[in-house]
């Protein structure tokens, strides 16, 4: 009997924040008409209290209501940053890795004319192509990879994707999933795929003790409304000082020309903050290959 494929619960939670801030949050810096589009109607609850203001008073409600503005609030500065990045740099291809629900292929029109591959595990791409039905416009190249098997240059190149042509990578949401051999390793790949000119723009999480524990307290938050915690199957596997993963960037010819925290970039754009050591602690790094 096949398997319903579901998506990841962090890339429904990462669309959910989007969703939710959609419109209401630096509503002149971000805007993600496909966030909505991308969610099932069950998942859209959550996300309708949020954007009403509206605590819901059952507890295992008001868990998903915290849960879901807290990704708000997050996921706003980081899309900022990344969609910036995205825009000061232009490349005829444009590869995000470990794609989600992500929906830039469809709401950016500085991406017309760009070939935009998304790069993740088959399972979780069935369900994107079925969530996105519905979207307008030009759907990405879908690149289905399994990342304990598959090569990542063979399978971008079986789907057109061209080595001696410049790229701008996006590897968002996804480093501290990985061991620091698995991050060494995709940058390998990615840098023998990244014709000069690419740029690489990097999310990733820098060590802090603060973070491990809000990460136990949110588990156990979830765990009192009798659910598993959304990260329980994904936990953080690696995290990274800027100095690391510059010289980790720097050994494979990327030089760094930007890096930010998301704290900076979200009193920049006067978001809400109430989650400032999260924002502090999340970092965006561009780098250029020369």
């Amino acid at each position: 009997m096949s398997r319903t494929p579901q998506a990841s619960r962090t890339a429904v939670l990462v669309c959910q924040g989007r969703a939710a801030a959609d419109g209401l949050i630096a509503p002149r810096r971000f805007a993600d008409p496909t966030a909505i589009p991308l969610l099932r109607p069950d998942e859209r609850e959550a996300v309708q209290w949020v954007r009403d203001g509206t605590a819901p008073r059952q507890w295992q409600q008001r868990i998903d209501y915290e849960t879901v503005r807290a990704s708000a609030e997050l996921i706003v500065p980081r899309t900022v940053t990344i969609d910036d990045a995205v825009r000061a740099h232009p490349n005829p291809q444009l590869v995000i890795l470990g794609a989600g629900l992500d929906g830039r292929a469809w709401r950016m029109p500085e991406l017309a004319g760009v070939t935009v591959f998304e790069v993740d595990q088959p399972a979780t791409q069935q369900d994107k192509r079925e969530r996105a039905a519905g979207l307008s416009g030009a759907p990405p190249r879908f690149v289905p990879v399994d990342f304990g098997r598959d090569r990542l240059a063979e399978a971008l190149a079986a789907s057109g994707h061209r080595a001696d042509v410049a790229t701008t990578w996006i590897w968002e949401g996804v480093v501290p999933y990985l061991t620091r051999a698995e991050v060494a390793a995709t940058v390998t790949a990615l840098a023998a795929c990244s014709a000069p000119n690419s740029r690489l723009i990097v999310n990733f999480q820098m060590p802090a003790t603060s973070a491990k524990l809000g990460r136990v307290l949110a588990r156990l938050m979830m765990a009192s409304t009798g659910r598993s915690s959304v990260w329980a199957n994904e936990p953080w596997r690696s995290t990274w000082t800027p100095a690391a993963m510059a010289a980790l960037l720097a050994r494979h010819g990327y030089a760094v020309t930007r890096d930010e925290d998301l704290l900076d970039t979200a009193r920049a754009l006067a978001t809400p903050i109430r989650h400032s050591r999260s924002l502090g602690h999340s970092r965006v790094i561009v780098a250029d290959r020369t």
